[in-house]
C-alpha cells in the first residue's frame, strides 16, 4: 500500500447520492442569456460581481457588477473588457477564468490570456490585475511572463497568505508562486503528479464522461487550491483529484529547491471531481460533486456532508462566502458548451448565480 492509499484509507465514501437532499433553497441572484459565468465574487455591501472566459462562447463583459435592475455592467470600465484586437493585451481581458477577493478590499482577475481552450497564451495576457472595490480603480497588474504562463498554460485560480499569492495551472500543471511585493513569481511542483490528472480519473456529468474535441477524455491539471483559515496550509488537486497539502511557509521560501519542497508535499484527501470549492473560517471545505450534481460540505474531521443534490448544480464552478456566510454559486455548465459538442452548445438558458443562506443552520444529510 503506498502512501497515498495509506493516507486515504477510511476517508473516501461513495459520492453517488440516488435520493435529492433535504437542504437550504436555492435562490437566483442573478442570471444570463448570453453569457457564461464561471466566476463570483460579492464585497462587503452586498455587490455582485461575475466573470468568464470568452472561449465558452460567452457575450458580453468578461467581468462585469450586477446592478440595482439585475443587469451586468463591465466592470471596472468598458476599456479593460473591449474585445478590439488593436488594443494590447496587457491593457484589456483576453479569457478571464477567475476572480477573488483579499481581505484588503482587492478584487482580483486571473486573465489566462489564451487564444482558446487548449490554445497557446498571447504575449503579454496572463496576467493579474487587482482593482480597488472602493474606487474601481486598477492598483496593480502583474505580467505573469512566458517562464511563469508558458505556452500551453491555463493560470486558472488564486489564493492569498500575507503577502503571497498561490495560483494553480490546469495547462502545463504546476503552482505559481508570487511575492505581491516584489511582482516575482515562480513556478514549483510542475514535474510531480500531484499538479498533473490522472489518466482514468474521468470527469462524468449526466454519466457521460466529458471529452475534448478530438474525442479524448477531458484532463484538466492543477485547479482548484485553499488556503487553511490559519493560513499554515495550502490544499490544492487537480480537478479529478486526489487533494494534497503543503505548508505555505515553505512554498514563500523561495530558497527552497523542488526536491525541497516536494519532500514536504502531503496526500490529503481523496475527493471526486469538483466544479469548484471555497473553505469557510471554521475550515469546512464546501465542493461541487460533478457526477451527482451535489454541494457537499468537507469538515475538519474528514467527514464529508451532502449539503444539496439538485439537477439545477450542473457543473458548479468556483463558488464564494459573503461576510454573513452566504453561499453564492454560479453554475456555467462548461461541460454543455459548444466546444464540447461538435460547435453546438447544449448550455440550457439562462445561466444563474445562486445563493444559499442557511448553511449553518441546515443538519445536512451524511
Amino acid at each position: 500500500m503506498n502512501r497515498l492509499s495509506r493516507a486515504l484509507l477510511g476517508v473516501a465514501v461513495s459520492m453517488a447520492v440516488p435520493a435529492y437532499a433535504t437542504g437550504p433553497q436555492l435562490k437566483t441572484v442573478a442570471q444570463s442569456h448570453t453569457s457564461i459565468w464561471n466566476a463570483v465574487a460579492v464585497d462587503d455591501t452586498d455587490h455582485i460581481y461575475v466573470a468568464g472566459p470568452r472561449w465558452t462562447g460567452s457575450r458580453g463583459p468578461s467581468v462585469a457588477q450586477i446592478d440595482v435592475s439585475g443587469q451586468p455592467q463591465p466592470y471596472p470600465n468598458a476599456a479593460w473588457n473591449s474585445e478590439d484586437a488593436k488594443v494590447s493585451p496587457a491593457h484589456r481581458f483576453v479569457n478571464v477564468n477567475a476572480i477573488h477577493r483579499d481581505s484588503e478590499g482587492g478584487l482580483w482577475v486571473v486573465d489566462t490570456g489564451v487564444t482558446g481552450f487548449g490554445g497557446t497564451v498571447i504575449p503579454g495576457a496572463a496576467k493579474l490585475v487587482r482593482i480597488d472595490l472602493a474606487t474601481r480603480k486598477v492598483t496593480r497588474v502583474y505580467s505573469l511572463g512566458p517562464d511563469i504562463a508558458k505556452n500551453h498554460s491555463y493560470v486558472d485560480d488564486i489564493r492569498f497568505h500575507r503577502r503571497h499569492a498561490y495560483l494553480t495551472d490546469a495547462g502545463d500543471g504546476g503552482l505559481i508562486v508570487l511575492d505581491l511585493d516584489t511582482g516575482k513569481a515562480r513556478r514549483v511542483l510542475e514535474a510531480n503528479p500531484a499538479t498533473h490528472a490522472t489518466p482514468g480519473r474521468n470527469i462524468v456529468l449526466d454519466g457521460q464522461v466529458v471529452r475534448t474535441p478530438d474525442g479524448s477524455p477531458l484532463q484538466v491539471n492543477a485547479d482548484p487550491l485553499e488556503v487553511s483559515p490559519d493560513g499554515e496550509w495550502l490544499y490544492f488537486a487537480t480537478l479529478e483529484g486526489p487533494w494534497w497539502r503543503i505548508p505555505t511557509k515553505a512554498l514563500d521560501n523561495d530558497s527552497l529547491s523542488d526536491l525541497a519542497l516536494q519532500k514536504q508535499l502531503e496526500p490529503w484527501m481523496d475527493l471526486p471531481p469538483v466544479g469548484g470549492t471555497v473553505m469557510d473560517p471554521q475550515g469546512n471545505l464546501y465542493f461541487s460533486d460533478l457526477a451527482a450534481n451535489a454541494l457537499r460540505r468537507l469538515t475538519p474531521d474528514k467527514k464529508i456532508q451532502t449539503v444539496l443534490v439538485d439537477v439545477r448544480l450542473h457543473w458548479v464552478d468556483a463558488p464564494t462566502m459573503d461576510r454573513r456566510g452566504r453561499l453564492y454559486l454560479p453554475v456555467p455548465q462548461m461541460d454543455r458548451v459548444g466546444l464540447f459538442h461538435s460547435g453546438k452548445t447544449q448550455v440550457e438558458w439562462p445561466i444563474r448565480i445562486y445563493r444559499l443562506d442557511d448553511l449553518y443552520r441546515q443538519e445536512l444529510t451524511p
